[in-house]
């Protein structure tokens, strides 16, 4: 029985699992309250991870630069375009849940929600002191994110500056990042369970009304992902790279297909590199560096996912959000996908960064975690495209681009 259940795909048996709690749900009514105790455990095992992961994650995804010299002609310009694409996709996802508003019209006045955290109400300047930790333990006991973010950098950077004396901790970082994200994948075995216990809860007390919520999320998450590929990608292949689309997209083609079924940019990376060297003509000195990094740090579909995800809740549960809580959001989601493994269902580890800086109560994860998998898929494929779309441009810049391939690729 055991072996049957776990050869079951996780996203099958998460689908069933939100299939099976809205059908309790009604048969159970207001009495769902009485398991939602499992989606508890669910939730708080999520957020053990956020800290570790994010910590690893980070120092990892810097250190694999390898040297600080590459920061300058190749990692500058690759750094540069994940930032400033990661920030696009997240004020993106701000901009269709603000005006779509996916989760306005809910009533949750019936759900006990738990405690919510309450929102940072601070000036620029104490925003700007908060992010340098006084001590990065206290920082980690409590999860303060931006600080914490702030303390993995440095510390990646000081690896890199360290050079061969730093190589042991490289290793050690790699190692744990590994670590997290195998624990992190324990942790998405309990997401079946959890996701029926809260979407019983949900559906005994919402009703269908939550799923036609869930049906405007999802519908949101691809079109902001059909947008970022479409045009934001399409844009700097053409203006800043100065390449055909057509032919870049026919050349990823493959990667495509894997990232879209597997949902994972870390089970993608083979072949995503061989697109690039093969299909594209990017060097493999430049595709190695820029799409092994990207897979790491580049996650612009989980940005633009994770701003919109936390407007859904906010909207959900009521929660007044400034311009300024836009801002923290758009940096976190940016910062966020950054941290985020490269493994099915990272997302719903970050939410748990977002949501508690801005006072969404983490109980928004119930109404996203059934259809989580739904959405990923289309993520990773454009978390994916990007990791390519940037190899090509930086390649472009440098020099290190083979036209002459890019355009013949017949093979695809």
């Amino acid at each position: 029985m055991v072996a049957f259940w776990f050869n079951i795909p996780l996203w099958q048996r998460v689908i069933a699992a939100l299939i099976l709690g809205v059908i309790a749900g009604q048969i159970m009514g207001p009495d769902a309250q009485s398991i939602k105790w499992i989606g508890d455990f669910f939730i708080k095992s999520i957020k053990m991870l956020v800290v570790p992961l994010i910590f690893f994650s980070l120092v990892s995804g810097v250190a694999a630069i390898g040297d600080i010299s590459k920061l300058g002609k190749v990692g500058g310009r690759a750094m540069i375009l994940f930032i400033i694409t990661g920030q696009i996709a997240a004020w993106l996802g701000l901009m269709l849940g603000t005006l779509i508003k996916p989760g306005a019209g809910l009533r949750t006045d019936l759900i006990d929600k738990g405690e919510t955290p309450v929102p940072n109400e601070t000036t620029a300047v104490d925003m700007i002191l908060s992010i340098i930790p006084e001590s990065p333990v206290q920082v980690m006991a409590d999860a303060q994110v931006l600080p914490l973010i702030v303390f993995a950098l440095l510390i990646g950077i000081g690896i890199l500056m360290a050079k061969e004396d730093g190589k042991p901790l490289i290793k050690i970082f790699d190692s744990g990042a590994i670590v997290m994200q195998k624990v992190t994948m324990i942790v998405m075995e309990l997401t079946p369970f959890g996701v029926f216990a809260l979407m019983a809860w949900v559906s005994g007390t919402l009703g269908f009304e939550a799923l036609q919520a869930l049906g405007w999320l999802v519908f949101l998450n691809y079109l902001g992902c059909i947008l970022i590929i479409g045009i934001l990608y399409s844009a700097m292949l053409k203006f800043i790279g100065k390449v055909p689309v057509i032919d870049f997209f026919r050349g990823i083609i493959d990667a495509i297909a894997v990232s879209y079924s597997t949902a994972s940019s870390n089970a993608t990376l083979p072949v995503t590199l061989r697109c690039a060297q093969r299909n594209l003509g990017v060097s493999k000195s430049v595709s190695s560096f820029v799409i092994s990094l990207g897979a790491t740090i580049n996650m612009n579909g989980t940005a633009m996912y994770l701003g919109l995800a936390t407007l859904f809740g906010a909207q959900i549960f009521g929660v007044d959000l400034s311009w300024g809580h836009y801002g923290l959001i758009a940096l976190l989601s940016t910062l966020g996908a950054i941290g985020a493994a490269g493994i099915p269902g990272a997302g719903l580890i970050m939410m748990a960064l977002v949501f508690g800086a801005v006072g969404v109560p983490l109980e928004t994860i119930a109404f996203v975690a059934g259809v989580d998998r739904i959405m990923d898929m289309m993520r990773t494929t454009t978390n994916v495209s990007g990791d390519a779309a940037v190899a090509v441009t930086v390649a472009s810049m440098t020099g290190e681009l083979d036209k002459e391939e890019l355009i013949s690729t017949d093979d695809v």
